[in-house]
């Protein structure tokens, strides 16, 4: 469907004029890059900082005064960063990182025949050139994992359908690779099933995912309305394409794939056989017993499948997926049930439907630019969750009061003013949603869902701003923060702690019927401590300033919160992140909760224990380094270098517990201004994301706001202590 494309020799410089992209100024927060093929568009409209910082293009700032203080540089830190600021008010910034979205797109938009301008494709194809394992010649779960089938068979497949050439360099050594972990039949099965849609794969080599499912009766604990919202979104997709047996019409370029995907003759392959056929490198949760058995019993049931209650389930699973879309502005909840729920509006409403088209346009927002070429982000965007740090770290650390900051910080309240959800979903109960009135969500109010420490640092933020500076002006009003609270209060589970998106639904057996091998923790809700602790710092400084609002169910809710904290400490002193890598992330929200009820290093054992444990692993250069392995094992493993952004958090960490001792910090703030470049910002270092143990994810926007708020703090921390100079 897409005409070959002539491809230049090296990755490293664009395949297109960078000059001509621009990321779209907009007021709610969608990040949608143009190509500008005119002169005329170009000169309406210039490239701004953040398009050429985004862009790697020359930025020409002046070299700062070297900082000689830490807030000196904490300032020159956000010097920089503040012209990143877009004019609508928050930060834009990739998310990037897992190596299974973008193929995704790319075939999802293939078989439904939609394009994309010839300069996307070419730098799409350029960001996979870019993270092809120079040692190998594969892909896998993301940039930094190690080459899987799954990973390598996707992306050796958006390749093609790119317009890459069989014989290009590329293609033939990921074609060695993918056949030595077995071929394309020893991915894992969400690769399986997209290799399906694409019709190169059969569909017989599924195990069954039938949308009758959607039928059962909701008080089943297994009904799929009880499993996590990011795996029953992905599956209310599935079960209807499975349901429908969606596959591409077959055209040259398809059966050419069937042809360079496996290891044997297409037509001669067991597709039945190749069911539970995993690669060892794909393979991090295999299936449990049960689920074997049930699969079986599945598979005995699609033989005989009775079509009145087949038709029912998958109409019932297209209601499903139409309430999503429109509960969401056509984002949905991520990138793998966006391109689903496309490939299904397709099938049932075709290319001239107004569904098509708002997926068409809305697709767009996960498309991000940057210097390695075009990636799928993991959601639309982390608009939210990056504007309430910086928010927060100039506010705490005295910079909010600096005249240069002030327009910034009203933008910045403007923003969030718009973000807030100030309603329940279009269809609420019907699509087995959470109450949304009064939340915050990830990225934008489009997108619409509640998320637990979204709305909590959401809610701070404006906190911050409005209730504790005298420059801004008060637009969120009273009862739209009383709504956030009546959200969180809601979301708080039996045993004191809170999850991400919605109470826990499910019993925790269900996690024996992860279909999923590639990813750990799925099918349920689970508690967080980032989630948790956020919550527990928002309702903390609420109360300060709202003492009478619903006080006796908060300061419970509080309580509570804090006990669950305590129970989930590691017996080594940390706590486990589950969003971020990994000790010193979520140590760090910890302790901050700790402090705000009156726990420290000298009143608390907890707090004291996990100020051991992170000074215990402090480098001798002052900082802290973790691998992203550290969140697979649960166990800390070091990172080859080390990392400004994990150095930041054990030090912000230290001194929420109140550390008595000053020379970690001092040797954190020593290392962290060491890396600082002349014109105040930090160079890029490894991924700092984590999501469901497996798959690291990028937050480039860290590199600022934490480095900022941990030197901020950390000149007020060292001055009380006589300890700034030394």
């Amino acid at each position: 469907m897409w005409t070959p494309l002539e491809i230049p020799p090296s990755p490293k410089r664009p395949f297109t004029d960078y000059s001509r992209w621009r990321l779209r100024d907009t007021d709610d927060g969608r990040h949608v890059w143009d190509f500008l093929k005119a002169d005329d568009e170009l000169q309406a409209r210039p490239l701004s900082e953040a398009d050429k910082y985004w862009l790697g293009l020359p930025l020409s700032y002046p070299s700062l005064p070297l900082a000689k203080t830490p807030l000196d540089a904490a300032r020159n830190g956000y010097a920089f960063y503040r012209k990143l600021q877009s004019n609508g008010g928050h930060w834009a910034g990739e998310y990037g990182g897992p190596m299974f979205l973008l193929p995704g797109l790319v075939i999802g938009s293939y078989v439904t025949g939609m394009f994309f301008l010839e300069e996307e494709r070419l730098e799409m194809i350029r960001y996979l050139f870019n993270h092809v394992h120079s040692d190998d010649g594969g892909w896998g779960l993301h940039i930094e994992g190690h080459s899987t089938a799954m990973g390598t068979a996707l992306n050796y497949v958006a390749l093609r359908l790119l317009g890459v050439p069989t014989e290009h360099p590329v293609v033939v050594q990921a074609r060695a690779t993918l056949h030595k972990l077995g071929g394309a039949a020893a991915s894992a099965s969400w690769g399986k099933f997209w290799l399906s849609i694409l019709n190169v794969y059969d569909w017989e080599g599924n195990n069954p995912i039938p949308p009758e499912l959607w039928l059962l009766p909701k008080w089943l604990p297994f009904h799929p309305s009880r499993w996590w919202i990011h795996t029953r979104t992905v599956y209310v997709p599935m079960s209807y394409l499975y349901g429908v047996r969606f596959k591409a019409a077959e055209d040259p370029l398809i059966l050419a794939l069937r042809e360079e995907l496996y290891t044997q003759p297409y037509d001669s392959i067991d597709w039945p056989a190749q069911r539970n056929n995993i690669s060892e490198a794909d393979l991090h949760s295999p299936h449990s017993k049960l689920f074997d058995l049930i699969a079986l019993a599945l598979v005995a049931y699609e033989q005989c499948t009775i079509p009145p209650l087949r038709n029912a389930g998958v109409e019932h699973a297209y209601k499903l997926i139409t309430y999503e879309d429109e509960n969401t502005g056509y984002q949905t909840l991520g990138p793998v049930s966006k391109m689903m729920n496309l490939v299904a509006r397709f099938h049932a409403e075709g290319s001239e439907s107004d569904a098509y088209k708002q997926h068409e346009e809305k697709r767009r927002d996960f498309m991000w630019l940057a210097t390695e070429g075009m990636m799928m982000c993991g959601t639309n965007g982390s608009q939210l969750w990056d504007i309430g740090f910086i928010t927060q770290a100039l506010v705490e650390t005295g910079l909010a009061s600096d005249e240069d900051n002030k327009p910034s910080l009203i933008k910045a309240l403007q923003w969030l003013d718009r973000c807030q959800i100030r309603e329940n979903p279009k269809h609420f109960e019907v699509s087995n949603r959470h109450r949304t009135k009064g939340a915050w969500p990830f990225s934008t109010k489009e997108q619409g869902y509640t998320v637990s420490d979204c709305t909590g640092e959401g809610m701070k933020s404006v906190l911050y701003l409005q209730n504790q500076l005298e420059f801004t002006p008060t637009l969120v009003s009273d009862d739209r923060l009383f709504d956030a609270v009546d959200t969180l209060l809601t979301l708080q589970n039996r045993d004191g702690g809170f999850a991400s998106y919605e109470l826990v639904r499910g019993p925790t057996w269900l996690e024996l019927l992860n279909p999923a091998e590639v990813f750990g923790r799925i099918m349920i809700e689970y508690e967080y401590p980032e989630c948790t602790t956020s919550v527990i710092t928002s309702l903390s400084i609420f109360r300060k300033h709202y003492p009478n609002y619903r006080a006796e169910e908060i300061t419970t809710t509080i309580q509570r919160a804090i006990t669950f904290l305590h129970a989930l400490q590691q017996p080594e002193g940390g706590w486990v992140g589950s969003w971020g890598i990994c000790f010193t992330y979520a140590t760090m929200f910890a302790l901050e909760s700790l402090s705000l009820v009156g726990e420290n290093y000298e009143t608390s054992q907890s707090a004291r224990r996990a100020c051991d444990f992170l000074v215990s692993k402090q480098r001798a250069d002052g900082g802290w380094g973790e691998s992203y392995k550290t969140c697979e094992a649960c166990v800390w493993v070091e990172h080859e270098e080390t990392q400004v952004v994990q150095t930041s958090w054990a030090a912000m960490a230290l001194m929420y517990a109140e550390y008595p001792y000053t020379e970690p910090i001092t040797k954190a703030v020593a290392l962290v201004m060491s890396r600082q470049l002349p014109d105040g910002s930090w160079a890029q270092e490894a991924i700092e994301g984590i999501f469901n143990r497996t798959c690291a994810i990028s937050y480039p926007n860290f590199k600022f706001s934490f480095t900022i708020w941990m030197l901020g703090k950390a000149q007020k921390y060292l001055e009380q202590r006589g300890a700034l100079n030394r």
